[in-house]
């Protein structure tokens, strides 16, 4: 089999996201000549199983207090199932492996453990983690109660993960105070009547815990040496600018000598969503860089 040269996009969504959130990247980097390979991760998309509650005619009370049926999926399991589609994928051609969200949490732990299959990593608006081991030592603690964060906490967010095992959402919910405070966290550049559509396509309602709090800490002696650009998110309400800055800094510190390539995107947190062209522009300047 031959052997191709151009690079192959190997792209893992974020927290409670599905594979359907790269659709808009897929086909702008086909329309630019790149390929692209979306990934659903365990417990995602169609391998997911939702809560009792969530289906049918839905009943709020039984969702908020329902175990998630993927309380079991680990960050383990997600760094496997990707390392395994980049190995396939690097018979072909260069791998440049992007992560959005918390999808940066998988791209760091496939980069400390097999670097030499990796072109370039990616992380758009993407966790970093160097100084601390987990997300939750970056995420925003107590953040303005007006701002849109907080807001969406108190209204988007359903039931106690500690007796749920999820962090969980209802991407169908019909109650517009609920779209509007999801609308300013995740898309606020997004026409507001698309926001429900976007919601129900791209999200699911539950993400493990133990997936969110698995340790993702970088190795500068592996991870390190993997060549790596940062998309900022300039008006990104979940990982906000300072905090993206923050890991910036803390990376490029650990490994002086390969510094990220750092690029801006004027846009909130779900840019695959809100701005596919342009992210795709971005991606492919990177490559052939």
């Amino acid at each position: 089999m031959a052997v191709l040269a151009e690079p192959t996009f190997v792209l893992v969504p974020g927290m409670a996201s599905t594979a359907a959130v790269w659709s808009p990247v897929v086909g702008a980097l086909a329309e630019r000549g790149a390929r692209a390979c979306p990934v659903e991760l365990p417990g995602h998309g169609f391998d997911t199983r939702f809560p009792d509650g969530f289906a049918g005619s839905q009943d709020q009370d039984l969702l908020a207090g329902a175990p998630s049926p993927i309380a079991d999926r680990t960050l383990d399991d997600y760094t496997d199932h990707v390392r395994a589609i980049v190995e396939k994928v690097a018979a072909h051609g260069p791998v440049v492996l992007v992560g959005h969200s918390l999808g940066g949490n998988v791209v760091t732990r496939v980069a400390n453990a097999v670097p030499g299959e990796l072109a370039m990593l990616v992380y758009v608006c993407a966790y970093c983690c160097v100084d601390a081991p987990t997300v939750l030592s970056y995420a925003p603690r107590d953040p303005d109660p007006d701002s849109p964060l907080a807001r969406a906490r108190r209204l988007a967010w359903i039931g106690d993960p500690a007796s749920t095992g999820a962090s969980r959402t209802n991407p169908r919910t019909a109650d517009r105070e609920v779209i509007d405070a999801q609308h300013a966290l995740l898309m606020a550049d997004l026409d507001r009547e698309k926001v429900p559509a976007a919601l129900a396509y791209a999200l699911q309602p539950d993400e493990s815990v133990q997936a969110l709090a698995g340790a993702a800490q970088a190795n500068p002696a592996t991870w390190g040496t993997v060549p790596r650009a940062y998309l900022r998110t300039r008006r990104d309400e979940v990982i906000p600018l300072d905090v993206q800055d923050r890991m910036i800094a803390e990376a490029d510190a650990a490994t002086p000598e390969n510094p990220f390539a750092v690029r801006d995107l004027d846009t909130s947190h779900l840019v695959p969503l809100t701005r596919p062209g342009k992210l795709a522009d971005h991606l492919v300047a990177l490559a052939r860089t």
